[in-house]
């Protein structure tokens, strides 16, 4: 009976192993045939589809290069940011020292350099027992692994789908898997298919590469790795999250460890050295790892802004965020690191930095012919994530970020309109009451004169009482600012004409914006937002149809930047061109490349009238709104400038330029834009609690900030004059 019994096991046993050994030949003649010949019939169809998708993944790889960081620098080629999806550092092979090389080879592939891109005895193994429904197994090969990770952290990187399929366990994915790497090692050698695998893969915390997991962990590059910080990498790679030193310390010593072990097994580490080096602490950087900021707040508080317009501006002009966060460009912009110093000071000397919703911002833009270049963007505020510390990520002076308005910064768009009819010349006298009631515009309140039932006209005064006279110069109300003046002005050229001429000086994103909140309305730009009924300030209104008068007195949300182009084109001889961050653009292989359609430049008024304008807008500074700041600093320069103030004082605005740098500062609300806004000298500004009238004034903060960056700004630069006025538009 035992006997019996024993017979009919041993049969069993025979039979099973039999079995065993013929699918594990079978398994083998398909994966061998898989991989080397097409099979005849449908299994020959099934094989040459096969090689088709095999040759277009092995093209993908090739074709497909891995994401890198890409840096933003100053005008000078000065590094301040990065942006990225995976940190990414490229190393070339001689850059990776021999500890590195082997203790990978030595964990992961210990026959890797007397294979040919499988180890057909561990493949074989894997693909019987996961075809047996056993335990799935692995014994994939560096050559494998490179193509696996490719696939995951490269081209499938943001497809979640692609990435499961190309780690799923099937024999299909392993034959599949095994020719591409069969593939690869007839074109690429040992040693670039180690490098390119060191390059590839992760390293945990969208770390990728040896390069920058060099520097993260250790703070060092890979030709000076120690062998135990080389055996802590290369044990991570089976895991990253599993064998992370900062979560898992324990579990990264035992993984490292053995790594060491292999080393000895391998001999490239003598014994007695791998059992003293794993008496040794894992060494990493603490609370690391240490890796730059992934977006704009690497820039740090001061030059974040100025990155934030860029990114923004590339994404706004044709370049997709992925492609930026992974193409490792080089983009060197145009921003002048010490002009945005002296911005930034001059900014939160004036308004504290943890002044809580006040925002006083400063604009730089260089006039041009042929380009715009913006040099400085700047605020009170720093950039940042920590609100706690008055931080914003918010684009203060470049977005439309200021709600309630430029005030009478606008009057100059008035002025052009209406210079270019030929209704007034800068030395024309105008009319400027004391107080006017304009039946052209409707929207006036009770208490203004009834035009019919529920219908108000327009109605304003200047302000204060008995400092205008009835009548003065174009050029002189531009130095003073009387509202009714400018308003009469609008009703002369018509709000359309005025509207656009906003739009042609440069207030582009500002006037395709919504007067309610900032937000685009047409971001395709095929029809500009100020032309559409149903905006507050800027449609055609009421029952004529006219618009709003408010217009003229700034009271639309507006971009600081654009504000600061609007004096570049006045000094530019009525050339627009768009306010351009960007100085040069080189890809990875550090080709210069333009990855993006900027605008061209336009000559968008007459020279004759820019030039005009200029003469018109220069006394300001010398007898008007902005004289008392102007005169604080001892400035001497000529220069033309325009402020503005809105409603109860709620924000202020001082627009101004020499020929060699135009600006605008900007002071407002923008968490909470209710209310106005408290003066009490240089670095003393409050916003008022509730709605209450302040006493801001576009003279005191915004152009005591403006005069204090532009005064060291311009240093010892000669003191040009501006352009001479054209007779056509003097009267």
């Amino acid at each position: 009976m035992l006997m019996s019994d024993a017979a009919t096991l041993a049969v069993v046993w025979k039979t099973d192993a039999f079995f065993k050994l013929f699918g594990l030949c079978l398994l083998a003649g398909i994966l061998v045939a898989g991989l080397l010949f097409p099979l005849a019939g449908g299994l020959g169809v099934a094989s040459n589809k096969a090689s088709e998708t095999v040759d277009s993944m092995s093209a993908e790889l090739a074709n497909v290069p891995p994401p890198l960081l890409t840096t933003i620098t100053d005008s000078a080629g000065n590094p301040i940011a990065t942006l990225y999806d995976q940190y990414r550092i490229p190393t070339a092979t001689s850059e990776i020292n021999d500890a590195m090389k082997w203790a990978l080879i030595s964990v992961e592939d210990r026959r890797f350099l007397d294979h040919h891109g499988v180890d057909w005895a561990g493949t074989l193994r894997a693909a019987l027992s996961n075809s047996t429904g056993a335990d799935t197994q692995g014994a994939s090969t560096l050559t494998q692994q490179y193509v696996k990770n490719y696939l995951i952290n490269v081209i499938y990187r943001n497809d979640e789908a692609g990435q499961r399929k190309a780690q799923e366990q099937s024999l299909a994915r392993k034959l599949k898997e095994a020719r591409i790497a069969i593939q690869l090692e007839t074109k690429m050698s040992k040693d670039q298919i180690l490098t390119s695998y060191l390059n590839v893969v992760e390293f945990s915390r969208k770390i990728y590469g040896i390069g920058a997991a060099a520097r993260a962990y250790f703070n060092t590059t890979p030709d000076k790795l120690t062998v135990t910080q080389a055996a802590l990498l290369a044990g991570m790679v089976n895991n990253p999250p599993v064998y992370d030193p900062w979560n898992n310390p324990e579990r990264a010593m035992q993984r490292r460890n053995l790594v060491l072990d292999r080393m000895v097994d391998n001999n490239k580490l003598a014994p007695e050295d791998g059992q003293r080096l794993k008496a040794e602490p894992l060494g990493v950087v603490p609370d690391g790892p240490s890796k730059p900021a992934s977006n704009c707040t690497g820039a740090g508080p001061e030059n974040g802004f100025f990155c934030q317009y860029v990114q923004d501006y590339l994404l706004t002009h044709g370049m997709t965020k992925q492609d930026l966060y992974s193409g490792g460009y080089t983009i060197r912009t145009t921003m002048d690191q010490n002009a945005n110093h002296l911005a930034k000071v001059s900014a939160e000397t004036q308004v504290k930095k943890t002044q809580k919703n006040v925002a006083n911002t400063l604009s730089l833009v260089r006039p041009g012919k042929d380009r715009h270049e913006v040099v400085a963007l700047a605020a009170n505020r720093d950039y940042g994530t920590d609100a706690t510390k008055g931080q914003t990520t918010y684009a203060l002076p470049s977005d439309v970020s200021n709600v309630t308005g430029a005030g009478s910064s606008y009057k100059i768009f008035t002025t052009a309109a209406a210079m270019e009819q030929h209704k007034v010349g800068i030395y024309s006298t105008i009319q400027t009451p004391q107080s006017y009631s304009s039946r052209v515009f409707l929207g006036g309140k009770p208490g203004c004169p009834q035009v019919a039932q529920a219908t108000y006209a327009y109605c304003m005064s200047n302000y204060g009482e008995g400092n205008y006279g009835s009548t003065m110069s174009l050029q002189q109300a531009l130095a003073t600012s009387p509202n009714t003046g400018f308003v009469i002005l609008e009703e002369q050229a018509g709000i359309g004409a005025v509207l656009d001429m906003a739009y042609r000086l440069g207030m582009r994103n500002t006037m395709m914006s919504n007067a309610a909140n900032g937000g685009a309305v047409d971001p395709d730009g095929q029809s500009l937002a100020y032309k559409m009924p149903q905006q507050k300030y800027y449609g055609p209104e009421g029952p004529q149809k006219s618009g709003f008068g408010s217009f003229t007195l700034g009271v639309s949300p507006t971009s600081g930047l654009e504000l600061a182009n609007v004096a570049a084109t006045i000094m530019s001889g009525g050339v627009w061109c768009p306010p351009t961050p960007l100085s040069s653009i080189t890809d990875r292989e550090g080709q210069a490349v333009s990855p993006i359609h900027e605008d061209a430049c336009e000559q968008v008024v007459p020279e004759g009238l820019a030039n005009t304008l200029a003469v018109g807008m220069s006394k300001d500074i010398t007898e008007g709104t902005a004289h008392a700041a102007a005169a604080a600093v001892g400035w001497n320069r000529p220069a033309i400038g325009k402020t503005g103030t809105t409603d109860v004082s709620g924000s202020s605005a001082f627009v101004a330029a020499v020929p060699q740098l135009a600006g605008a500062a900007m002071i407002f609300r923008p968490d909470f834009p209710i209310g106005g806004l408290i003066d009490g000298g240089v670095g003393n500004v409050n916003a008022v609690q509730g709605t209450g009238d302040g006493n801001m004034f576009g003279g005191k903060t915004p152009a005591r900030t403006w005069f204090g960056a532009m005064v060291p700004i311009l240093g010892n630069q000669p003191a040009l004059p501006l352009p001479p006025s054209d007779p056509a538009y003097e009267h």
